[in-house]
């Protein structure tokens, strides 16, 4: 594993009532046998203990300060936040490349665990996803990923350290990406949604049933069109009527963004990019030009986290850190 074991033990649950947050302790003892593999890598585990239950979370970051700040990584639907810092899987050592990476050149990684809580408006299950789309209830995920920027984060920096935060993540995780940083743009220094479009503009059907489910449960289709993403030009339309209310956290500058994802994604149809792309533009956040990869068939596997990515996510985010 590329990088060094920290030397400081997370021994840290935060427990949240309303806007008050407290520290406190665990062991290295008490993780997931998922977990372990990744605690005897030097990955440390915080447990964010919010109103629905505990939120897992793993973290590394340079044997001394965060030159380059912190990257918080959000996994994709039906995935784990451990498949970012060990891989059984060939589909997912480039998740796990993309970390050790990251650690190596400056910056700490925050891997965020889904919940399997997520529910439609009708009430379904869709499974072990991000609370992505807007719903007619409290989000799930923005509480859980706003106590990781203010309250996780700030005890763990070393002294010294650059301050900035960034928001990667795949599929479901990058349309939570693009949720959470115009949510917090604030707090956001830049964003990578990879493989992902407008999370304001869709919404899932998804199949009833009994919570928890691993897997996802359901479909995704564009507001706009009612065609489901998988399809082509599924989110191509001259205009969005039916766009949700955007978030907004209120920064006097917004934070900068740039899509990475493949012409030929089976899951999330191109046109869910662009469509993307176009809505940031509109509400005020400066972009850099797509990150497209091109050629082959329509797949699953060119929806998956490729290598390719792994360096031009992190030029890009160290970009931002003179702006």
């Amino acid at each position: 594993m590329v990088g060094v074991v920290l030397s400081a033990v997370i021994t840290a649950t935060i427990l949240v009532t309303g806007a008050v947050a407290q520290v406190l302790g665990t062991e290295p003892g008490a993780a997931s046998p998922q977990q372990r593999p990744c605690m005897d890598r030097g990955w440390r585990f915080p447990v964010v203990e919010m109103s629905g239950g505990p939120r897992e979370v793993l973290w590394k970051g340079p044997t001394r300060s965060w030159a380059k700040g912190a990257i918080i990584v959000l996994h994709g639907g039906g995935g784990e936040h451990v498949q970012w810092c060990v891989s059984n899987l060939g589909l997912t050592a480039a998740q796990v490349r993309f970390s050790e990476l990251a650690v190596e050149e400056g910056f700490a990684v925050f891997l965020l665990n889904s919940s399997s809580e997520v529910r439609d408006n009708q009430g379904r299950v869709c499974g072990k996803i991000w609370d992505d789309e807007v719903r007619d209830r409290p989000n799930l995920d923005l509480p859980f990923i706003e106590q990781v920027i203010r309250q996780v984060m700030p005890p763990l920096r070393p002294t010294g350290s650059e301050d900035a935060v960034f928001l990667t993540g795949l599929s479901s995780g990058g349309y939570m990406t693009v949720r959470a940083a115009t949510h917090f743009n604030a707090l956001v220094t830049a964003f990578a949604p990879v493989s992902s479009g407008d999370p304001y503009g869709w919404h899932r059907r998804c199949e009833a049933g009994l919570a928890p489910r691993i897997k996802v449960e359901g479909a995704g289709y564009d507001n706009e069109t009612g065609k489901q993403i998988t399809e082509r030009a599924s989110c191509a339309s001259p205009s969005y009527p039916n766009e949700a209310r955007w978030d907004d956290g209120k920064a006097l500058t917004k934070p900068s963004f740039r899509l990475f994802h493949h012409e030929m994604d089976g899951i999330n149809d191109l046109s869910c990019a662009v469509k993307a792309a176009r809505q940031l533009n509109a509400h005020g956040y400066p972009s850099e030009p797509d990150f497209l990869l091109r050629g082959g068939r329509r797949s699953l596997a060119n929806h998956l986290w490729q290598d390719e990515y792994n360096r031009p996510i992190l030029d890009f985010f160290a970009s931002r850190l003179d702006r």
